[in-house]
């Protein structure tokens, strides 16, 4: 399997993963969704949003595109869970939708205004995603919302049926 295969599988875990996550939060009711909590980003709105601005900034790097970041967003144009996973939804697009164009050839490519190889980007993303997942179901456990464990090698049993 090619490096490019690797890095793909990585991105539809991450993305399989957050769309379970999504389907937990939205068990929950608007006040615990915005509820804050003193860790990392704070509310599980925060959180979500947070990942969804830093994929689009890296996405928007790794295309070239000026002052990508720079990127944000104001949270309080997401108050609503609705709101929140519109935005997410369009983050993961992109950001799938990049993995699924690549050439191998261009891992290795440096983009403007970036100091590492695509390939290392794109790793950091997928494992930014996965520590991001981890704290977003450890507060869904507290609010007796579903959660699941989240193991790569789990996701890849459930593939092979």
């Amino acid at each position: 399997m090619a490096a490019l295969q690797h890095i793909q599988l990585l991105f539809e875990y991450n993305y399989a993963l957050y769309d379970r996550v999504w389907e937990s939060v939205m068990t929950l009711c608007e006040e615990q969704f915005n509820r804050d909590d003193p860790y990392a980003h704070g509310s599980l709105r925060n959180q979500l949003l947070h990942v969804a601005v830093v994929d689009t900034r890296w996405v928007r790097g790794l295309r070239g595109e000026p002052n990508a970041r720079y990127f944000n967003v104001d949270k309080t144009d997401y108050p609503t869970r609705d709101a929140v996973y519109a935005f997410f939804q369009e983050a993961a697009t992109a950001a799938k939708s990049y993995v699924a164009n690549l050439e191998e050839a261009m891992l290795e490519a440096t983009m403007p205004g970036m100091n590492e190889p695509q390939w290392q980007i794109l790793l950091h993303v997928a494992n930014h995603g996965t520590d991001h997942r981890a704290q977003i179901l450890r507060t869904l456990h507290d609010l007796s919302a579903p959660t699941f464990p989240q193991d790569l090698i789990m996701y890849l049993w459930s593939k092979r049926g």
